[in-house]
């Protein structure tokens, strides 16, 4: 058990920006001591300043704090129901020019098939998604677009077909696709929202923050939506209070900005 980590949370903050304080404490403290040990460092204070002298340790260490699970159409069922009712719903709304924002989107999975979904919907030349995340090195990835067959295994067959270029034993995605996509840095805890956005989808990524701090982020994307725009969420997630926050439940894991 390595001791000063109030001290070590004030440090990580400085170097990085990533407010530890927001993040579950047990769970995040196991998942940080884990990886100093890994590197044979005895405490949190010689840790520091092996990252900040070693640019490759320093982002292994935020590639670690940030969690990247991902995989493209994560839940078929829910991914089925955004196509046959969200997407139409919302392209009656407010036309085809959809703001779309993919929250947290690791290394590209989701805003990828957020836009071969609303192709089915949308010509594939009027979509732009806007994906953020805060890891550099899985935004790097997200444009280069290679995944492994496991990661698009519950893509529909048309697509798999239509948009992937088997090289080796991974997969590259079509430039067609990537294009529509803008990667960003972002950091949810800390900077400031898009606005007038139809829909966002934020997955699987909230469940590691504190009560507190999932509040604030929920709230937040309620002030991004317009009226009657959509938040979709995890399978591992849930909004008890979402009537507090200003939103109606659509269906499971869809909540709507009244």
């Amino acid at each position: 058990m390595l001791d000063g980590y109030e001290k070590f949370k004030k440090d990580v903050y400085a170097l990085t920006s990533i407010d530890l304080n927001c993040y579950k404490e047990k769970q995040m403290k196991r998942r940080i001591d884990t990886l100093i040990t890994k590197n044979k460092i005895d405490s949190y204070n010689a840790y520091v300043e092996f990252i900040k002298k070693d640019k490759s340790k320093f982002e292994q260490f935020v590639n670690f704090l940030t969690i990247n699970v991902s995989e493209f159409y994560r839940n078929p069922e829910q991914w089925g129901f955004l196509d046959k009712e969200v997407f139409p719903q919302l392209v009656q709304r407010f036309g085809k020019n959809l703001k779309i924002w993919s929250a947290a989107c690791s290394t590209g999975d989701e805003p990828y098939s957020l836009v071969m979904a609303l192709s089915k919907h949308v010509p594939l030349n009027q979509i732009k998604i806007i994906a953020t995340d805060i890891d550099k090195q899985v935004l790097d990835k997200a444009r280069m677009g290679l995944y492994n067959e496991k990661s698009i295994a519950s893509v529909p067959e048309e697509f798999k077909k239509k948009y992937f270029k088997q090289i080796g034993t991974s997969y590259q995605i079509s430039d067609e696709i990537k294009k529509r996509v803008e990667f960003k840095e972002h950091n949810l805890l800390k900077d400031p929202y898009p606005s007038g956005c139809h829909l966002i989808v934020c997955r699987n990524v909230v469940i590691y923050f504190t009560e507190e701090a999932k509040d604030e982020i929920y709230k937040k994307f309620n002030q991004a939506l317009v009226t009657d725009g959509m938040l979709f969420i995890g399978s591992t997630e849930q909004i008890m209070n979402y009537k507090d926050l200003n939103y109606k439940r659509n269906q499971s894991f869809f909540f709507q900005k009244i």
